[in-house]
């Protein structure tokens, strides 16, 4: 079939696997020329079809040789339906992990449940004995508690007073003021539930008790804090507060792993286009100035490239980094002074006229379009295209 973008807000509701294919080699190759040194052997990623999942995935593999297994939520492809692009991101990766001789398999399902975390422990006694890194990265709107069965659904909201400020429609380029109202404390409760740390913590207690970590083990978490700007709706909001309980939890988690050297930390990443943040308003601005400013410094990274630094400049390095509350920053190019004063000026005189020439809309469009498959550079959209892609790993 021919597969072109159909969009609906701020998600792509096809996916194209050569783009998805083209993305996912280009981040192998990217890899390969930055080896990590000690990286890790054995890993387990939560998470691992799109982002920075994806990119963790793709760093152990070729950046240490690690026999990696995956674990997602993402939607098969269908007789004249296009998969997820998660899924024809994981096909790809363990079709190309195969071909190189490495160790790569995949379970998808819903992996707050006890079920999937069992299969996934299952798998690592049969295949790989323990594991020596754990990357926790879900990015879920919904969770069902896997005791209580009770559902939540997050929220992306301010607390205690509304938020009013700019925002751009990355589609059309039209600059306007968006106007939140404030949470209700039922729905912070929610957003923490989904988005914090129980379940990360969930994953460790099941790992630990049927004895599959590794002495030495790491497991990192990942989080965004980011500037001024977006503070009364990312961080000071109910996010914010997700976020909180996921750093909190870091320190449980460590304090679990002693008998094993164990390590747990969470590292804050640099603001990026992810299928999760083009939600967030406020962020597509702020993306599009940043990226201006950063690509202008030559300091500008993707999720394969902040990966690949927090592995090898942090994560393996001989000391480390980490910030006064305990946590590892990759956002620390991103919250320079000098890159944070660039962004507030751009950000006062931003408007729908001035966008073009101030920020970079282009550079985030394509690349919410890249996650998608869509946009990248040698592929021919006009070709017919064979949907029904496999993932060689896939576990049943």
């Amino acid at each position: 079939m021919i597969i072109e973008p159909k969009t609906r807000g701020f998600i792509c509701l096809t996916a194209h696997p050569e783009g998805c294919k083209s993305n996912v080699l280009r981040q192998i190759n990217y890899i390969k020329d930055h080896p990590t040194t000690n990286g890790p052997k054995r890993v387990l990623v939560i998470g691992a079809s799109t982002g920075f999942g994806l990119a963790s995935r793709i760093t152990s593999a070729y950046g240490s040789n690690a026999s990696t297994i995956g674990v997602y939520f993402e939607k098969p492809p269908s007789e004249g339906r296009p998969a997820s692009p998660g899924y024809y991101n994981s096909a790809a990766f363990e079709d190309q992990a195969h071909k190189d001789g490495l160790y790569a398999k995949s379970i998808n399902g819903d992996a707050f449940s006890n079920e999937i975390k069992a299969q996934t422990i299952k798998l690592i006694k049969e295949d790989l004995g323990k594991i020596d890194l754990l990357v926790y990265s879900l990015a879920s709107p919904v969770r069902q508690h896997p005791v209580t069965g009770e559902k939540f659904k997050s929220t992306l909201k301010p607390i205690g007073q509304t938020f009013t400020n700019k925002t751009v429609d990355f589609h059309t380029g039209e600059v306007k003021d968006i106007t939140i109202e404030p949470c209700t404390e039922e729905e912070i409760k929610n957003t923490v539930a989904v988005m914090g740390g129980e379940d990360w913590e969930f994953w460790i207690d099941a790992l630990k008790e049927q004895d599959v970590l590794a002495e030495d083990f790491k497991t990192v978490a990942y989080s965004y804090i980011g500037p001024s700007l977006t503070k009364a709706v990312y961080r000071d909001g109910t996010i914010g507060r997700a976020k909180d309980h996921l750093e909190a939890t870091a320190f449980k988690i460590k304090d679990q792993l002693k008998d094993i050297k164990g390590e747990a930390y969470v590292s804050v990443n640099k603001a990026l286009v992810t299928q999760a943040s083009s939600a967030i308003p406020v962020i597509p601005l702020y993306i599009s100035l940043l990226y201006k400013v950063m690509k202008e410094e030559g300091i500008h990274e993707g999720c394969i490239e902040q990966i690949e630094r927090l592995f090898n400049q942090r994560l393996y390095a001989d000391n480390m980094p980490l910030d006064s509350e305990g946590r590892i920053r990759v956002d620390d190019w991103e919250m320079r002074e000098d890159i944070q004063a660039k962004v507030a000026d751009l950000w006062k005189i931003a408007t729908t006229e001035t966008l073009p020439e101030i920020g970079d809309l282009k550079g985030y469009a394509k690349d919410f379009f890249n996650l998608f498959g869509f946009d990248v550079e040698g592929i021919d959209y006009d070709k017919d295209v064979n949907e029904m892609v496999s993932i060689p790993g896939l576990q049943e």
